[in-house]
């Protein structure tokens, strides 16, 4: 995690310093300020959306988001941007892992796990264009392909929905506070925060349409600095010490006959999973399933990351306000 900050620190150090240089020396180039609004896509790669299948974890569930942004040139090739964007994350075992036969992730259908996330992400990153300005914002050119990197803050509240089951609304519900693994309880982690860390990069291309205008697409990976975008990191707890039943309904939902998100019936499949050679068994008479149960992994090893995609239409500020004459 310490790495991870360091080399997003050290980038954007890096194009702080290199700008006030060229500034310092008094390069022709007129510095100019942009504002952008965005519309694009967001994926989730995490425990709910195998890393093993990256094409169908970044498409299978891509969702949506918003952004805004105020970019400062400093010389024709590096400019700085603060931005902000709002967007939903989701996953869902059921959806990615549905079907015994060829399923590479048969336990993870069985795990039965889903989620949404609406995140907003405040970030500050270093951009480096490839081609540079001319030395005016007039003089843009009309082609400019970046790479960015930097660095970035987020809010998150992971939801599931509860049960299709009798005591239950199907409605969601905010899982960070039930402690689904056990967090806050004696003997077991404290609660996961809300808030943590990201790091962006990727690369961007922008089009000049006149002396005012730009319309550009970028796309980028962040990597995160939590593991609980999704709720899922660690181990099946003892139920016994969860707070609530609805803590415990969220927690192991492996016994779930309908899948509380999409609807469907897994009474079939999770038999061909767990009992192969019995077909008339009920998959759901003993709770929780062997396999899934305390002490048994429910997830972890690595942080939950995201992708995001934009079209963005930006506006050059003018760099001077000029007061009309007074007559």
């Amino acid at each position: 995690m310490k790495f991870k900050i360091l080399v997003g620190t050290l980038l954007f150090t890096l194009l702080v310093t290199y700008a006030s240089e060229a500034q310092r020396r008094k390069t022709p180039f007129e510095q100019y300020s942009t504002v952008s609004f965005g519309l694009g896509t967001s994926s989730y790669l995490g425990e709910l959306a195998p890393y093993r299948t990256p094409v169908r974890s970044v498409f299978r569930m891509m969702r949506w988001n918003v952004n805004a942004g105020y970019t400062r040139n400093f010389t024709p090739h590096l400019a700085a941007r603060l931005g902000f964007t709002w967007a939903r994350l989701a996953g869902d075992d059921e959806y990615y892992n549905r079907g015994a036969g060829g399923n590479p992730f048969p336990g993870f259908y069985v795990r039965n796990l889903h989620f949404r996330n609406d995140i907003k992400e405040f970030s500050l990153v270093g951009i480096y264009k490839l081609r540079g300005d001319g030395r005016s914002p007039n003089r843009r050119v009309a082609f400019s392909p970046y790479l960015f990197a930097g660095i970035a803050v987020l809010a998150h509240n992971p939801k599931a929905k509860t049960p299709q089951a009798p005591g239950y609304d199907n409605n969601w519900v905010a899982l960070q506070p039930l402690g689904t693994e056990g967090q806050g309880q004696p003997g077991y982690a404290k609660p996961y925060s809300l808030v943590t860390y990201s790091i962006p990069f990727g690369m961007g291309f922008t089009w000049r349409v006149n002396n005012q205008w730009n319309v550009g697409i970028e796309g980028g990976i962040r990597i995160s600095g939590s593991d609980h975008l999704d709720d899922v990191g660690g181990l099946f707890p003892d139920p016994a010490v969860l707070k609530n039943d609805l803590a415990r309904a969220m927690s192991n939902r492996t016994n779930e006959p309908i899948a509380a998100r999409t609807g469907r019936d897994r009474t079939d499949i999770v038999r061909q999973i767990v009992y192969p050679n019995e077909p008339s068994i009920d998959p759901f008479a003993t709770s929780p399933l062997s396999g899934w149960g305390q002490g048994d992994f429910r997830g972890g090893g690595r942080s939950d990351n995201y992708l995001l995609t934009n079209i963005t239409v930006s506006y050059v500020l003018p760099s001077k306000i000029k007061c009309p004459p007074i007559r």
